[in-house]
């Protein structure tokens, strides 16, 4: 079970990752318009702050990739209730989407993480 958490716990981090191209490069590029059903406008406007965004998302890839190379029980459990926070609350504020795409995976392997304990 912990090989499963791992494992889920690095697609969480590659999502992350992906969040952060998405938000930091493609925001106004046709991938980021459809993704976030922005018009090029709305997108323009908003691009730096999609940016910050994007940024911390990659902190929370990169704070799971160390969890996960240290082998850090406290790591991985920290990073992964930091995504399922941003991703409950992205759900209540902007789209129920980001439950699913966000925190249910982070749910799921924090989840596997203490049920592997």
């Amino acid at each position: 079970m912990a090989l499963a958490a791992d494992a889920l716990i690095a697609l969480v981090a590659l999502l992350h990752l992906w969040f952060l191209v998405l938000e930091m490069v493609l925001w106004t590029r046709p991938i980021g318009l459809k993704v976030f059903r922005n018009s090029p406008e709305k997108a323009q406007v908003t691009k730096v702050l999609a940016a910050n965004q994007g940024l911390y998302n990659g902190f929370l890839a990169a704070g799971l990739a160390w969890g996960l190379v240290a082998g850090s029980l406290p790591f991985k459990i920290f990073f992964l209730s930091c995504v399922l926070v941003a991703g409950v609350y992205g759900a209540w504020t902007v789209s129920r989407r980001i439950l699913w795409v966000q925190a249910a995976p982070a749910a799921l392997a924090l989840a596997l993480l203490l049920a592997s304990g």
